[in-house]
Order: structure tokens, then sequence, then C-alpha cells
């Protein structure tokens, strides 16, 4: 089964590096999302890179609005069909934050539209872009050319963050964003348990923790984190990507940071 990857959204901060740095370094198709700007998203992912344009596919998607994930998928069913194709890498990476400094500051529809951003969105992905990934009885890909630069096992990376660690909190605030991010590890436990049953060491699924990146999500906090602690985008994108193809079987389930340590729950 010949392969392909999905960044979901990749318009702008994280989920675009990730796109450039997934083109660049495989030779397989890749899909990637937007809800706006699709052809201008396309060209901007594309400039400089030298990489045959036809390799890249952009859908509209809004993980707030079911009907376009399910049309995406749809689509991604017409163009790689069943039982030829499998998703081989899916990086999953829709952010918001409301950053809530005392609980008087929590308003209940910000927090909804972060839960809905961060957690139920990446739910919902799996939700339908599940069928595509391989199953216990799937005979894994031997073709070196196709497999270049992805990761042995299909692997589902969604984005989480440090203070979405329980046991790592020692701060508080950020409510509504923790909860979320909490969340998505758990989600991530959860698929890759169901996964495990499915397809075997075939498919998995993480966690990630990029760490605080020069991304228009962290803008207002820059001036409080070290010079040597904010990442440029790329920078992570290419130290994320490395994580997810190093890991392995033995660190599914879990959430890694850039540096490949692991996030305790």
């Amino acid at each position: 089964m010949a392969p392909w990857s999905l960044i979901s959204p990749a318009s702008r901060g994280i989920g675009f590096a990730l796109a450039r740095r997934v083109l660049q370094t495989t030779n397989a198709p890749v899909v990637v999302t937007a809800r706006r700007d699709l052809d201008k998203t396309k060209e901007a992912l594309l400039e400089g890179l030298g990489v045959d344009k036809a390799r890249l596919t952009v859908l509209k998607l809004d993980v707030l609005d079911e009907s376009t994930i399910a049309d995406a998928a749809a689509a991604c069913k017409e163009q790689f069909g069943p039982g030829s194709h499998k998703l081989q890498l899916a990086f999953i990476v829709p952010g918001l934050l409301f950053p809530e400094k005392s609980p008087t500051q929590i308003n209940a529809d910000d927090a909804l539209l972060t839960f809905r951003t961060n957690t139920l969105g990446p739910m919902l992905m799996l939700k339908h872009f599940a069928p595509f990934l391989p199953k216990k009885s799937t005979v894994p890909n031997t073709n070196e050319s196709e497999m270049k630069g992805l990761p042995s096992s299909s692997t589902t990376a969604v984005m989480s963050a440090r203070v979405g660690s329980i046991s790592d909190n020692r701060l508080g605030g950020w409510y509504s964003y923790r909860s979320s991010k909490a969340g998505v590890n758990q989600l991530v436990k959860t698929f890759d348990n169901h996964l495990r049953t499915a397809s075997g060491e075939n498919a998995m699924a993480v966690a990630l923790h990029p760490g605080t990146v020069k991304t228009d999500l962290s803008k207002d906090f820059w001036s409080n984190v070290k010079k040597e602690k904010l990442f440029e985008r790329d920078w992570v994108a290419e130290r994320l990507f490395d994580v997810v193809k190093q890991v392995g079987t033995e660190g599914r389930g879990k959430c890694w940071d850039w540096d490949q340590k692991e996030v305790p729950p």
C-alpha cells in the first residue's frame, strides 16, 4: 500500500512549517488543510522547495465544522482509494489559547471554543481519518523510495502542550487551555489503545509538545520566555518530525516534547 501524509491545519504556524518539512524530506503525496485561501496556501507552501506541485493537495477544513472534516475525508477517499493507499503520517495541530490567570477570568464561550478547537476538533479528525490507517493484516510497505523519510509505523501525532500535564502543573492558570490539552493526552492514549487492537504495530498515536514557538498563538508571551527557549517554527518542525520518526512503537500513546523527552501525564 502506497503511503500519504496529512497535516491539518497548515496555513500558518507550526502546521505550515511541518507541511514544508514533510514535502522536503519525503516522496509521498501530502494533503494539507486550511479554512480559506486554499490556492494562496498551496503557493506559499511550495515556494522555494522545488518539489512536484502535484504531490500537494490543499483541502478546505474547519475543525469547528464536522461537515468540512467529513468532506475532506471523502475527498481523500476519492483521491487515494480504499485498499491501495494508507495514511502513513498525520499531524493534527489546531490550537487556541485564552490565558486566564484566575478563575474570575474564565469565560464560558471562550472556554467552549478552546475545547472545540483543541480537543473536540482532533477527536473528530480521528473519527473521519482513522479508516485510512493500516489494519493488523496490512503488509508493511518495503519500497524504500515511497517510504523515504516516513516513520515505519503509521503515526498519528496530535499537538498537545506541557501545560496539559496534570502531574507537572505547579503554576496554575490557563484553565481552559490546560484542561483542553490534558484532554488531548487522554484522547491520544485512548485512540492508541484502539490502534493496538485494530492495527497492532502497523499504526500508533502520540501527542507532541513543541515548546514555546514564535507563532501567533504565543506572541503575547514571548517577552516572558528566555531567548534560548523561544523557538523558530522551522526548527521546531524539524525536531518534531524527527521525534515522530524515532520514538517507535515503544513510545506510543505518550506525549513527547521537541527534545524527545516524555511529558508526564
